[in-house]
């Protein structure tokens, strides 16, 4: 058994594969499978796993869900809880992507500990250096964790390989393209051919599922690709895990423009300007497909400022769903009350929220608007190729039982 974050996991008797589908909401594989898309993962339902579902960490934004994920507890515990947020002491907006901010090893830390064999493989380089926190890389049992976004510039001291590109033989894929995605798990089964780590992380980008809805030609293709990369996972012998970090709605009006509530043209309206500070856990180096625009925000306020009285003002706005307090808003979601604001603000399904419409670039959205962020969105996937036993008796499972069940509850 390996211990890390208060939980314990069995060691894999056979390699343990984790897939975090980035922005799938369930509708998405229920309608490829029904469409008769995906052969694979349609006898997995039916016949050979397990088809689960499980809640997803609120907000729901990749940087909270992955870290959840691979350390198996809440952003209470390890303190990423969102992309983006505010250093008050500092005066400093931040993303949350540097090592330093986790407070809690992960999964992968443990489990190279005892000697096994790890590799990570993430479409985006700014997750990266945080699933990879602290592994050994370059040296003895050095694990393997790069980005398709950065796969032609991975060295063995940095990464733990090289001539990935050759490997994988796809050329290094656009940060906003399908491929991006495809060449994570492309990398996986030629990494679990030769390598065959004991236990390896494949996390995709939502380009896909921001431009289209499920069902979509553009949504079936993407889903029978992967379908075809588990089925070759499967037949090298893997136990495999799917979820997600969050789901996906549209978030547009009638008309096809976003449906967009500006928070900070509302506070400063309501107290006068410099008063108040909204901040978008969304928000993150790549915002073409998304604006910047998410279902969930923070505000932080000057200590003068009735704060009982503007969340009754707030929560009048149409389209917003719930408002909190810091400490009633961080125990709902079980977030780090040091990394939200003063209120936290969640809209409904099909709204979401801004800063000032003059800070949002809205240039690059191609379609209607799909985002996420909220309560809307966090339904997830969990799904598994092997029969799954004993977790019938939980009142609730969460994508970040993952690994658990993998590793403890399914059939070797």
């Amino acid at each position: 058994m390996v211990q890390v974050n208060d939980r314990s996991y069995q060691w894999p008797k056979n390699p343990v594969v984790i897939v975090c589908i980035d922005g799938s909401e369930p509708t998405y594989i229920e309608q490829a499978v029904a469409d008769g898309v995906m052969p694979w993962t349609k006898q997995l339902i039916e016949k050979t796993g397990a088809d689960l579902r499980s809640d997803c960490v609120v907000p729901s934004f990749t940087n909270p869900n992955n870290l959840s994920i691979v350390t198996g507890v809440a952003p209470k515990v390890h303190g990423i809880c969102g992309n983006f947020y505010y250093d008050r002491d500092n005066d400093v907006e931040v993303m949350m992507n540097d090592p330093s901010l986790l407070r809690t090893p992960t999964i992968f830390k443990a489990f190279q500990d005892q000697g096994a064999k790890i590799a990570i493989v993430t479409a985006k380089d700014k997750l990266r250096r945080l699933l990879g926190n602290e592994l050994s890389i370059g040296g003895d049992n050095s694990a393997i964790c790069f980005s398709s976004e950065k796969s032609d510039e991975v060295t063995v001291a940095e990464n733990g390989i090289e001539n990935v590109v050759d490997m994988v033989g796809m050329p290094v894929p656009s940060v906003y393209s399908a491929e991006l995605s495809e060449f994570i798990f492309a990398a996986g089964v030629k990494l679990m051919e030769t390598v065959r780590p004991d236990i390896m992380y494949l996390s995709t980008t939502d380009y896909i599922q921001h431009k289209f809805a499920p069902g979509s030609e553009g949504a079936n293709s993407f889903y029978a690709m992967m379908d075809s990369y588990w089925s070759q996972l499967d037949a090298l012998g893997a136990v495999i895990g799917m979820t997600a970090d969050h789901g996906m709605n549209a978030k547009h009006n009638d008309d096809g423009q976003p449906n967009v509530i500006y928070l900070q043209d509302h506070i400063d309206q309501l107290l006068g300007t410099g008063k108040g500070r909204v901040i978008l856990p969304i928000t993150d180096p790549y915002v073409v497909h998304h604006g910047a625009l998410g279902s969930y925000a923070t505000i932080y306020i000057d200590s003068n400022v009735d704060q009982a009285a503007l969340m009754t003002q707030l929560k009048a706005i149409e389209g917003i769903e719930s408002v909190y307090s810091n400490q009633d808003g961080c125990r709902e979601f079980e977030l780090a009350n040091d990394r939200m604001g003063d209120i936290i603000i969640v809209s409904t399904i099909h709204t979401v929220l801004g800063t000032s419409a003059e800070r949002h670039d809205l240039s690059g959205l191609e379609v209607p608007l799909r985002s996420h962020g909220g309560v809307s969105e966090q339904t997830v996937p969990l799904l598994f190729n092997r029969p799954v036993s004993g977790v019938e008796n939980r009142p609730r499972l969460r994508n970040f039982d993952v690994f658990d069940i993998a590793l403890n509850h399914t059939q070797a």
